[in-house]
């Protein structure tokens, strides 16, 4: 892939020949930035999978995500309250269900109880095009709205490893502090490390990068982050 002046100017700046302390490396990201707008700061794993791996679970940055997060539930009476009193932005049942039949999707995350999960079904499809059915796995089916509200709002986020065994995910802003961004890694990767498959052999992790929007990959030691 060919790249740009900016790009190439900054790459040797890394040593392609390290691997960076997720501190180190963090900080050497502000370097690297080049970016005029508020980068996002990801995080790439690649993983050691067998094709019959799956490897998805949440993961609760300790500093959010620099962004806010609008939580949209599906509930009825008294956790339709529950919601409500946890925070979350859009709470109903059967008026959300039909404004998204007609096109409106101003939310990042669904939630859903059991109950409702019939009446969701009918625009199960349209969420799903976008990631945003409610799905057991990821904790987004419950009737434990409080805490998964808050959690939510919080900074929970879904990751997953892809076909090709990566798991890629936003971790915060280059406008958070270094202590935030590195403790969000962290907790990504305990997080990703904790859901290692039980019969797989060999090494678990093959790599980490942690980049911005825009910057080229560092190389992150994560063998030091534990």
């Amino acid at each position: 892939m060919k790249r740009g002046k900016k790009y190439r100017e900054r790459a040797q700046k890394i040593d392609q020949g390290k691997t960076y302390p997720i501190e180190e490396a963090v900080k050497m990201l502000r370097e690297v930035n080049y970016a005029t707008f508020d980068a996002s700061v990801e995080v790439a794993i690649n993983l050691n999978l067998l094709q019959k791996h799956t490897v998805r679970d949440t993961v609760v940055l300790p500093n959010g995500t620099g962004k806010p997060v609008r939580v949209l539930v599906f509930a009825k009476a008294e956790k339709a309250k529950e919601a409500t009193d946890a925070g979350a932005d859009y709470v109903g049942d059967n008026d959300l269900i039909e404004k998204i039949k007609g096109g409106w999707f101003d939310f990042d995350v669904a939630v859903a109880t059991p109950d409702m999960m019939k009446d969701v079904g009918k625009v199960g499809k349209l969420l799903g095009t976008r990631g945003l059915m409610p799905n057991p796995k990821t904790g987004t089916v419950t009737t434990d709205l409080k805490k998964t509200v808050q959690e939510l709002k919080k900074g929970r986020v879904e990751f997953r490893a892809d076909k090709t065994g990566i798991v890629h995910l936003g971790v915060g802003k280059l406008s958070m502090n270094d202590d935030a961004i590195t403790e969000n890694c962290k907790a990504l990767y305990e997080g990703v490390l904790a859901k290692r498959p039980q019969d797989l052999r060999g090494d678990y992790i093959k790599s980490m990068f942690l980049s911005s929007t825009m910057s080229p990959g560092i190389r992150v030691d994560y063998k030091q982050i534990a």
